[in-house]
């Protein structure tokens, strides 16, 4: 197939996975969003087309099976990642919604998980490995602008600048690390500690974003209607009167999320039929 009709079948492909999702009870999109979606996916084929013709296993399911924590509580950790394998060299990438820049600047964050997915792929499965990458999925500003407004030899161009790839070190004597954090986690799950950050934490901008933490995060927690630090944060935030406390509990989104989501109900309403 050339470029052209795999972009079609992509396309194709999109909206029967759309029309699933939508009927399994998830929102409607408007159209300039479900535009704005397809325009993402296909500028990741254009972008790492390499890639995706030479991938060899998808969504392949890591297992560290076993393991034991301070307390005696057994757990497995468990990944999913996709291999590709390039001539003679065999890459490990894991997909992430964080935006690339964020991702560089904060490689630690995401080397200890891929340092466990490569230490069960070369060590319990004996595989070859050689690199360790994470795709970011936040397509950038300015290639969305090029997809929706400019011509052909603009988007390219602005494809040619963009690099969402970034490779992670490996480094083996860091798994063990890795593992023990992940057995304090499971300790405390097992021991029902749940600990939510204070109120300070909440009011703190989420790095790489203008927004709050509580605004960011616990907006989309169901948690958050049992959650003391919420309801102090709530407190501080002015509400005094019960009605004014359960506009914070009752928060679906900014005006223009709501204003979206009435459009795409009336720009696609659900037939009887596809409700049966």
């Amino acid at each position: 197939m050339s470029p052209k009709e795999v972009e079609k079948r992509i396309a194709e492909m999109f909206e029967e996975n759309y029309q699933m999702f939508r009927l399994a009870g998830g929102h409607p999109l408007t159209q300039d969003i479900k535009q704005l979606a397809l325009n993402q996916v296909i500028a990741y084929y254009r972008k790492l087309r390499h890639i995706a013709e030479n991938v060899s296993e998808t969504e392949v399911k890591l297992v560290l099976p076993n393991e034991k924590t301070p307390n005696g509580n057994r757990f497995n950790i468990e990944g999913v990642v996709d291999i590709v394998r390039e001539g003679d060299e065999t890459w490990m990438y894991d997909i992430k919604t964080h935006d690339a820049d964020f991702i560089r600047q904060h490689t630690d964050y995401y080397e200890s998980q891929l340092n466990v997915y490569a230490h069960v792929w070369q060590n319990l499965r004996q595989n070859k490995l050689d690199h360790t990458a994470i795709i970011s999925t936040s397509l950038p500003e300015k290639i969305s602008t090029a997809l929706k407004f400019g011509n052909e030899a603009s988007q390219e161009l602005a494809l040619g600048d963009w690099d969402p790839v970034i490779e992670i070190d490996y480094r083996q004597e860091n798994v063990e690390e890795t593992i023990t954090e992940f057995a304090k986690v499971v300790d405390d799950i097992e021991d029902r500690r749940f600990c939510a950050p204070g109120v300070k934490h909440l009011k703190k901008k989420v790095e790489g974003t203008n927004v709050q933490f509580a605004t960011y995060v616990c907006r989309n927690c169901d948690a958050r209607y049992s959650c003391p630090s919420y309801r102090e944060y709530v407190r501080q935030s002015g509400a005094k009167s019960q009605a004014e406390f359960h506009k914070y509990l009752e928060d679906s989104g900014d005006a223009v999320t709501n204003e979206e989501r009435i459009l795409a109900n009336l720009e696609n309403p659900v037939s009887e039929r596809e409700k049966e």
